[in-house]
Formats: C-alpha cells, sequence, structure tokens
C-alpha cells in the first residue's frame, strides 16, 4: 500500500477511538454522577480524569504518524533489476596452455585437442564418440586433467558438461 492510503487509514481509526473515549467518558461521568455522592473530591472523578488523559494522549499520537505518513512520507518504489555480468567468450587458446601440454600423455593430449576444436565447453559423451575411447578410459584421462586444473566437470542431468578452467 502506498504511504498516503495508510495514512489516511490510521487517520481514519485514530478518529474512531476519539469518538469511543469521549463516548465511554461520559456514560462513566453519569455513572459517577449518580453513584457518588461526595461531589468533585470523589478519587473516581480522579481516575476518570487521569485515564481520559493517557487516553487522548495516546489517540493523539497515533493521529500524528497517520498526519505524517499522509504529508511527509514519501513512497519508495522498490526495483528489483537482475545484473547478469557480461562475458565474452573467447576462443581458448593453446599457447596458454603450452606449458601443460607438453607434459601430457599421448591420449590426454587427443582429448585436450578437442576442447579447442569445439570452442570451448563439451559433453563428456561426445568426447567419447569423437575419440572412440571408452566411456571409464575418458572418465579417467578427465580425472588426471582435472587433477592437474585444467579443466572444469559439471554434472547436467545425466550427462557431463566439459570445460577448460583457465
Amino acid at each position: 500500500m502506498e504511504n498516503r492510503t495508510v495514512g489516511y487509514l490510521i487517520l481514519a481509526i485514530a478518529i474512531l477511538i476519539a469518538f469511543m473515549i469521549f463516548s465511554f467518558n461520559s456514560a462513566m461521568a453519569d455513572i459517577i454522577g449518580t453513584s457518588c455522592g461526595h461531589g468533585p473530591e470523589c478519587p473516581m472523578w480522579g481516575n476518570l480524569e487521569f485515564q481520559t488523559n493517557v487516553s487522548l494522549g495516546l489517540n493523539i499520537f497515533v493521529a500524528l504518524i497517520g498526519i505524517y505518513l499522509i504529508f511527509f512520507a514519501k513512497s519508495q518504489t522498490i526495483i528489483k533489476k537482475i545484473i547478469k555480468p557480461q562475458m565474452k567468450l573467447t576462443k581458448p587458446k593453446k599457447s596458454n596452455y603450452s606449458d601443460a601440454i607438453q607434459k601430457m600423455s599421448k591420449e590426454e593430449k587427443t582429448i585436450f585437442e578437442k576442447f579447442f576444436d569445439t570452442d570451448g565447453p563439451t559433453y563428456q559423451a561426445d568426447l567419447v564418440r569423437d575419440t572412440g575411447f571408452s566411456k571409464v578410459r575418458i572418465t579417467r584421462i578427465l580425472d588426471r586433467l582435472e587433477s592437474r586444473d585444467l579443466i572444469e566437470r559439471k554434472r547436467r542431468g545425466m550427462s557431463n558438461i566439459v570445460s577448460l578452467k583457465r
């Protein structure tokens, strides 16, 4: 809700409470007037006056909150904007991995070359199909490459996506 609408609602409630306070006080004054024969010195009149002042003070405080919301509080709109990082996908370069490629076995080089051919991430099943190696062999080779922090595997449903890490 808008602050102004809430302010009007609170002010209406404060007016309703003020009406209830005055009607209650007039009823209590009639009851005290008929039951108390001591006149204005009766302690019931003092209690009625104290309770009236406290209730009116609280009611004025509530009304002031309503007036503040109507005239002075500014409405705030919450804007949610999801910012996605703008990353440019660059084709991986062999020169970045030259030291690592020299230390690889022939099988590891074969699989590692596939990442440069596909321009980035590829499914592990595609590596099995393209290289002709068994699933177990591919998995073990990828484990070795992953332990050297060269690649990264992410689970996607029933298959893995393999991508270069650097």
